[in-house]
């Protein structure tokens, strides 16, 4: 299946979004926070099928991230996540660097379901 990259600062979410898409079959890394994701994608060359990301973390956001990647990787499919509308609005700004917003909390199902369709969009 597809090499996933997985950054959220919340331990609970991280957890459930990689186990939920592991058992999709996906290989699955995880980062804890914006500085550390930009790091792994830097690491593995961009190497990445799909990166999901929250955009509010400490010391570096999503966007900042996503904005950093892009610019090294221009091809890397990006995926936000957010629990606050305010900071969906700021990633309208992306068009063009990311696929999708992804509000949460969400379920598994839809979490597994967005992250298919990012991923079909490519095939």
């Amino acid at each position: 299946m597809a090499k996933l990259l997985i950054v959220e600062d919340d331990e609970s979410v991280r957890t459930l979004a990689a186990r939920a898409l592991e058992r999709d079959g996906h290989d699955v890394t995880v980062a804890t926070d914006g500085s550390q994701g930009l790091d792994t994608i830097r690491q593995a060359r961009g190497g990445y099928d799909l990166v999901v990301s929250d955009i509010r973390m400490p010391e570096m956001d999503g966007i900042e991230m996503a904005t950093a990647a892009a610019r090294e990787f221009p091809t890397l499919r990006i995926m936000l996540m957010t629990g606050y509308a305010d900071q969906r609005e700021r990633a309208e700004e992306l068009n063009g660097i990311i696929l999708d917003v992804v509000q949460k909390p969400f379920t598994l199902a839809e979490i597994r379901a967005r992250v298919g369709k990012a991923l079909s969009c490519f095939a």
